[in-house]
């Protein structure tokens, strides 16, 4: 006799043959998906990092009458311009901040 596992107690259950054995390996079932939580989780650090620099990136760009590039913006609030533009671009979605094109540089301002 082989073990029951859930994919068998399953189809077991959907083909209408649910016997004891069937409805015991179901409820373990039951038990291990309620363990697994309600997928509902906190920000983890590093987004409450990049909250707390994008509110940081605003008030610095309030200051900025000529906007800035993202280069300044990093050397600002002291991160790679990499990571300072990854968080423009997330302020400009929520249009937070707004990104023109001046000359051949890409500068930005408070929306």
């Amino acid at each position: 006799m082989t073990k029951m596992t859930y994919a068998v107690a399953i189809d077991r259950a959907i083909a209408g043959d649910i016997d004891a054995e069937v409805v015991e390996r179901l409820e373990a079932l039951k038990v291990q998906l309620a363990k697994r939580g309600s997928g509902k989780h906190g920000l983890t650090k590093t987004q409450k990092e990049g909250l707390e620099l994008m509110e940081r990136i605003v008030e610095v760009l309030a200051d900025a009458e000529d906007g800035m590039t993202a280069t300044e913006v990093g050397d600002a609030v002291d991160v790679t311009c990499q990571r300072a533009s990854a968080l423009l671009k997330k302020l400009v979605a929520d249009e937070r901040v707004r990104k023109d094109k001046v000359g051949k540089q890409v500068r930005f301002y408070l929306a």
